[in-house]
Protein backbone atom coordinates (compact mmCIF):
# COMPACT_ATOMS: atom_id res chain seq x y z
CA UNK A 1 0.00 0.00 0.00
CA UNK A 2 1.33 3.86 -0.76
CA UNK A 3 0.85 6.10 1.82
CA UNK A 4 1.05 9.91 0.47
CA UNK A 5 3.41 12.24 2.14
CA UNK A 6 0.37 14.70 2.35
CA UNK A 7 -1.09 12.20 4.68
CA UNK A 8 1.69 12.13 7.12
CA UNK A 9 2.58 15.53 7.50
CA UNK A 10 0.01 17.18 9.91
CA UNK A 11 -1.63 20.58 8.60
CA UNK A 12 0.35 23.37 10.24
CA UNK A 13 -1.73 27.23 11.07
CA UNK A 14 -0.59 29.69 9.14
CA UNK A 15 -0.12 33.44 10.97
CA UNK A 16 -2.57 36.36 9.55
CA UNK A 17 -2.43 40.27 11.02
CA UNK A 18 -5.90 41.76 11.36
CA UNK A 19 -6.50 44.55 9.38
CA UNK A 20 -8.48 46.36 12.13
CA UNK A 21 -6.26 45.78 15.12
CA UNK A 22 -2.98 44.38 13.90
CA UNK A 23 -3.33 41.32 16.15
CA UNK A 24 -1.29 38.03 14.98
CA UNK A 25 -3.79 35.24 14.62
CA UNK A 26 -3.43 31.97 13.98
CA UNK A 27 -5.39 30.16 11.14
CA UNK A 28 -5.42 26.50 10.17
CA UNK A 29 -7.21 25.44 6.69
CA UNK A 30 -10.94 25.08 7.87
CA UNK A 31 -10.94 27.78 10.69
CA UNK A 32 -13.23 30.57 9.92
CA UNK A 33 -11.45 34.03 8.73
CA UNK A 34 -12.01 35.86 11.33
CA UNK A 35 -9.83 37.90 14.09
CA UNK A 36 -9.90 36.34 17.09
CA UNK A 37 -9.24 39.89 19.21
CA UNK A 38 -12.02 42.21 17.57
CA UNK A 39 -13.84 39.98 14.98
CA UNK A 40 -12.74 41.85 11.69
CA UNK A 41 -12.85 39.58 9.13
CA UNK A 42 -9.40 40.94 6.86
CA UNK A 43 -6.72 39.33 7.71
CA UNK A 44 -3.21 39.71 6.06
CA UNK A 45 -0.30 37.17 5.42
CA UNK A 46 2.50 37.91 7.42
CA UNK A 47 5.85 38.60 5.46
CA UNK A 48 8.59 35.81 4.84
CA UNK A 49 11.34 35.93 6.95
CA UNK A 50 13.00 33.97 3.96
CA UNK A 51 15.38 35.44 1.17
CA UNK A 52 13.81 35.77 -2.23
CA UNK A 53 16.25 36.83 -5.07
CA UNK A 54 14.28 37.90 -8.62
CA UNK A 55 16.75 38.68 -12.27
CA UNK A 56 16.07 41.71 -13.79
CA UNK A 57 17.35 41.40 -16.89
Amino acid sequence: MESGKSESIPKQAMVYICGECHHDNEIRAKDAIRCRECGYRIMYKKRTKRLVVFDAR
